[in-house]
C-alpha cells in the first residue's frame, strides 16, 4: 500500500481545504519545494499535488509552484487540477510529472481520458471526487447526477492507471476515510483505487492493511500529516511490517 503525502496548491502556497472550500483554507508552507523534499526526506515514496487554483480555471494556475516541487524531488509525483486538454498532459509528462489525474475533463469529456490513455499508457489517473455520493467537478463547485461507480465503469477497459477517490464530505476535516464506499468503488472496476478524504490517524493506515483493503493501491493524506496528528515515520514503518507480514503469508 502506498500512502501519498498531499501538496494543495492555492496562490503558490502549501494549503489544506476544509470541505473543497477554497474560502476555509489553512496555510502550512508558502515554499513547496522544501514541502516536496521534506515529504521525501521523510521517506515517502510518492507525491500527491493539486493546484487548486487550477480546477477552478480549467488552466495551469500554479506551474511554477508545481515545477519548484519537481526540482525538489526526485519522487514520482502525480498531479491534478486543471488538466484538461492533450496538450497539458502532453507538456506535464514532458515537465517530469509522473502521472497526471482527470476530474472534471472525465466527466465532461470522457472520449479526452481515452485518448489520453492511449496516447500516454500508465501516466492517466481518473479524479472521482464524490459529495452525497454524486460526482462534483469544477474545482467541487458543482454536483453531476453521477454515481462514483458509474464513472468509474465508463472506464474499465480504456487502460486507466488508477482512480483516487475523493469523500468531499470528510476532506480536510479529519473524520477519517469513507472506508466503505471506497471498498464499493474498487470492488465494481478493476482499475486500481486510492482512497483519499479524511485520513485522521494511525487508526486509518491500521485499516488500510486489513486484508479487505488489500484491493486498494493506497491512500493520501493531507491535514492530519501537516499538523501532527499522524506521525510520518510510525505511519511508514507500519505500512512496511503489514506489508512484509502478507509476503511471508503470500
Amino acid at each position: 500500500m502506498i500512502l501519498f503525502p498531499a501538496i494543495d496548491l492555492k496562490d503558490g502556497q502549501c494549503v489544506r481545504l476544509k470541505l473543497g472550500d477554497m474560502d476555509q483554507a489553512t496555510v502550512f508552507n508558502d515554499d513547496p519545494g522544501a514541502q516536496a523534499k521534506m515529504f521525501q526526506d521523510q521517506g515517502f515514496d510518492w507525491l500527491h499535488v493539486v493546484d487548486l487554483n487550477g480546477a477552478f480555471a480549467g488552466e495551469s494556475v500554479n506551474g511554477t509552484a508545481v515545477e519548484a516541487i519537481l526540482a525538489a524531488t526526485s519522487n514520482p509525483v502525480q498531479l491534478g487540477g486543471g488538466i484538461r486538454t492533450l496538450d497539458h498532459i502532453e507538456a506535464w509528462l514532458e515537465k517530469g510529472i509522473a502521472r497526471v489525474i482527470l476530474g472534471t475533463v472525465a466527466v465532461r469529456d470522457p472520449d479526452l481520458v481515452r485518448a489520453a490513455c492511449k496516447a500516454f499508457p500508465g501516466k492517466v489517473a481518473v479524479g472521482i471526487d464524490a459529495k452525497g455520493g454524486k460526482v462534483a467537478v469544477e474545482g467541487w463547485a458543482e454536483t453531476s447526477e453521477l454515481t462514483a461507480v458509474d464513472l468509474a465503469r465508463r472506464f474499465e477497459d480504456t487502460g486507466v492507471a488508477a482512480i483516487i477517490y475523493t469523500d468531499i464530505d470528510r476532506d480536510g476535516v479529519l473524520k477519517g476515510l469513507n472506508i466503505s464506499a471506497t471498498l464499493d468503488l474498487a470492488r465494481a472496476v478493476s482499475v486500481p483505487v486510492i482512497a483519499s478524504g479524511g485520513l485522521a490517524s494511525i487508526d486509518d493506515i491500521r485499516r488500510l492493511l486489513d486484508p479487505d483493503c488489500a484491493i486498494l493501491e493506497g491512500a493520501i493524506s493531507g491535514r492530519a500529516l501537516y499538523d501532527g496528528r499522524l506521525d510520518p515515520q510510525d505511519a511508514i514503518d507500519l505500512i512496511r511490517v503489514g506489508q512484509s507480514r502478507k509476503t511471508r503469508v503470500n
